[in-house]
């Protein structure tokens, strides 16, 4: 069985735990009867051996794979990654959504995707990274009673994610700790009211309106600070070509979007000046997560 995830990018600006969107670089894994257990690990995190004795992935599989099953059988599990590990773009809910996934459908049993969205809720109660991972494309999610509610719409084919994978992470609990305890109301106003546009935006095809609706007052300044040059980053690209900029969850890639004939311009101006950095473009993701058996 092969399972596949793609990755995230969530806040996308003011839509702070609730907005998110998926892009074309997946994690997957292959997963075969074994005699005894084993793993192995390719690409992102390969050279990182507490991956392999200390997987996140295997312990959430084994939690359901034993509840779903009276059987003891043994698995050999090939991770094939590609989404850069702490840089903000959903890797631990990749993992999360594929290790549920994967166990249900060993044992043949289906599990509808928003039932498997709410099975990952219990891992990571932040809906705006879990959502695009189960159902690709744009998400506006929430949390209610348990559950996450959301609306979901497919990005067309005629814009790419430009992205800038820096070459250290921001760590997500230090990040979320310098945020402010308390918010004044100019700002809380600010970001209800381009949150609100920018769902708008996506879900009207309005793509001009992103640069102004994707401004954000209460996270990004914060988290940037602990890496300076991203605010550069994210100048520069707007000055040559992005409708849109923006910090890739906590950080620290910067996320940004852009008409297919302005992409390569987009991508070439920001490796010139930025070369210590990973630059490259994406295609959106609608799909989600994939399963073959």
């Amino acid at each position: 069985m092969r399972i596949s995830v793609p990755a995230t990018s969530a806040n996308l600006g003011p839509g702070f735990d609730c907005l998110g969107l998926a892009v074309s670089l997946k994690n997957q894994v292959v997963i075969r009867p074994s005699k005894f257990h084993s793993v192995s690990l390719k690409g992102e995190g390969a050279n990182n051996p507490a991956l392999k004795d200390n997987n996140m992935f295997i312990s959430i599989f084994n939690d359901f794979y034993h509840n779903l099953s009276n059987k003891k059988r043994f698995f050999r599990f090939e991770f094939f990654n590609e989404i850069p590990l702490s840089r903000g773009l959903g890797s631990s809910s990749a993992v999360i959504v594929s290790a549920i996934a994967s166990a249900y459908a060993i044992e043949g049993i289906e599990l509808e995707r928003d039932k498997l969205l709410n099975l990952a809720l219990a891992y990571e109660s932040h809906p705006d990274n879990i959502t695009p991972a189960v159902m690709g494309g744009f998400n506006v999610a929430t949390v209610q009673d348990n559950e996450v509610k959301y609306i979901n719409k497919h990005m067309p084919r005629s814009l790419k994610a430009v992205i800038v994978v820096p070459n250290r992470p921001i760590s997500t609990q230090l990040s979320r700790k310098t945020l402010p305890f308390k918010y004044s109301k100019e700002d809380t106003v600010f970001n209800i009211s381009h949150s609100s546009l920018l769902t708008a935006a996506f879900m009207s095809e309005n793509w001009e309106m992103l640069k102004y609706a994707s401004q954000d007052m209460v996270h990004q300044k914060y988290r940037m600070k602990h890496m300076p040059e991203l605010f550069d980053v994210q100048k520069t690209a707007l000055k040559n070509g992005a409708l849109m900029s923006t910090l890739s969850g906590s950080g620290s890639t910067l996320f940004s979007i852009a008409y297919n004939q302005e992409a390569n311009k987009l991508e070439q101006a920001l490796k010139a000046k930025f070369p210590h950095f990973r630059v490259f473009t994406l295609d959106f993701d609608n799909q989600g997560v994939k399963i073959e058996i």
